[in-house]
Formats: structure tokens, sequence, C-alpha cells
């Protein structure tokens, strides 16, 4: 199971990840850490969703009958795959919103967008603002180590 400890992501993104829970909690968003470091073999079992294995996500249909694909990113290819001398030490991390107690899978809540901004005031990039390379709201990363 991938992790969710702050002590496993980079120790340059530790204190940025700290503060963005802490500037959300004072703007009334109810956010929580849902992965930080994954391992290579984790990944890989994402990046079959929706690819060679049934995903939790849909549309289901003719063109996707193993529903949508999770991730872009391949073993060793994610910035959560990230370690320092066989430490983990992830240079991202993802996020989800709850609302009313329920996560907001279809990232529509502007609780998204508050996250997003605050995340990128402190210096974050973050994929879910305009030019994104691709969408992916939960995905926070360091610019640079």
């Amino acid at each position: 199971m991938a992790s969710r400890s702050i002590e496993h992501l980079h120790p340059n993104l530790q204190p940025l990840c700290r503060a963005f829970l802490h500037r959300c909690e004072e703007a009334g968003l109810n956010v929580i850490i849902t992965c930080t470091y994954r391992t290579n073999a984790e990944q890989e079992q994402l990046y079959a969703l929706g690819r060679t294995v049934k995903s939790h996500i849909g549309p289901f249909n003719a063109k996707r009958p193993l529903g949508s694909t999770v991730t872009r990113a391949r073993a060793g290819q994610s910035a959560h795959n990230f370690s320092v001398a066989g430490v983990p030490a992830a240079r991202a991390f993802d996020i989800g919103v709850l609302v009313n107690g329920k996560y907001d899978a279809a990232g529509t809540h502007p609780d998204w967008q508050a996250a997003g901004k605050i995340g990128m005031a402190l210096g974050l990039k973050w994929y879910g603002a305009p030019g994104s390379p691709f969408r992916e709201l939960p995905h926070f990363e360091l610019k640079s180590t």
C-alpha cells in the first residue's frame, strides 16, 4: 500500500506539505494526504488500471471496457517513486478533498481550486493548474530539488 507519511517526502517537500495542510485548515478546507511515496511495484499496479486491469474509475464503455486510466507514469517515472540513498523521498504528494465527510471524486467542488491556489502560493507545481501537461487535481509536486 502506498505511503501517506509526510516523512516519506523529499526533505525539501516535507515543510511545504505541512504548511500546505496548515493553510488549508486555516482556510476551512477539509483536505487529506492520500499518497506520498509509492514503490515501483505499486506504480506498475496503478499503471495497469484501465489498461490491462479493470479500473475503479469509469466510464466503462466499448472504447474503455476496463475504465479510465489512473496514471500516465510507469515505475520509476513518477515523482512518487523518488528515493535518496534507498530511503523514500517522494517529490510529490496527492490529496483528497472531503465534502461533508466524503471524497469529492468528481473534482467539481470549489475546494479543489482553493487547495490548488494554496499549493501554488507555496511554490508547488499543481497539476490542476491551467497549462499543466495533464489534469490531475490531487497531484502537487516540487518544482525542483
